[in-house]
């Protein structure tokens, strides 16, 4: 009996022993015009730790901000611009020292093949132009800035269509449903399928394109999104960015 109860013993140990260091989800929040550059980069992560697995979800920064402030359970979050990074720590559900910048971006002009775009003041004579709304997109704010210091905010007001983000300012290109639209170089080039490059926007004209990540008070305890956030500052995760058409240091 008592070398059933050893062998017992030695079974269960060897099965803790068994189990990975880093066994469990990792929640993140991720910019639209980052799904596939995220998605390689986890699948990669995954692979290499067995037992983690991830959950994503997609959207504009701003929205994903406002639901993890809602109590969302997220991890880690990538922003396309530090203001939706720098309002969850100023909330307090940030962990400031972790945020870094994960990639940079250009911002272009998008549209139909044969539309003749020089300058931004060759956008007033256009009739759609698509941008992300403003007051959650990064790309649609960089897109008013853009607007505002070429002094053609007002010329353009009445002309612009408001999409839920970058990616369906991209569809509505593609489509040929507006002329033109403001979305990211890495989508432009990567995942349209008619819309062509008709302008890269000056960078004088609006703050870089940058996308930051931080971990979440709660993503900061953990374990397996530690060493995420981590991993994504390897060369071998810069080289996966680099491959999908981003800029990093």
């Amino acid at each position: 009996m008592q070398m059933m109860s050893r062998s017992i013993v030695a079974a269960v140990l060897m099965v803790f022993l068994a189990i990975p260091a880093l066994a469990g989800e990792i929640s993140l929040s991720v910019a639209a015009s980052l799904r596939e550059s995220v998605t390689e980069l986890s699948d990669l992560f995954q692979k290499r730790t067995p037992g983690v697995s991830f959950k994503k979800n997609f959207g504009a920064s701003g929205a994903l901000a406002k639901q993890i402030e809602s109590g969302a359970p997220v991890d880690l979050f990538f922003a396309a611009n530090n203001e939706w990074v720098d309002y969850l720590i100023k909330k307090k559900l940030a962990d400031e020292k972790s945020a870094g910048v994960f990639a940079y971006n250009q911002l272009v002009v998008a549209g139909k093949p044969g539309v003749k775009i020089a300058s931004m003041q060759d956008l007033v004579k256009l009739n759609r132009i698509a941008i992300g709304s403003p007051k959650s997109v990064p790309a649609g704010e960089y897109a008013m800035a853009a607007f505002k210091k070429s002094g053609i905010d007002k010329q353009v007001e009445k002309k612009l269509v408001l999409a839920k983000d970058v990616r369906e300012c991209l569809l509505y290109a593609d489509r040929g449903e507006v002329d033109a639209a403001f979305v990211y170089k890495t989508d432009a080039l990567l995942l349209s399928k008619h819309a062509k490059i008709l302008y890269v926007v000056p960078e004088n004209l609006h703050d870089r394109v940058t996308y930051p990540m931080v971990l979440t008070v709660a993503g900061s305890k953990k374990p397996e999104a530690v060493a995420f956030i981590k991993f994504l500052a390897s060369a071998e995760a810069k080289a996966v960015l680099t491959k999908h058409g981003f800029e990093v240091r």
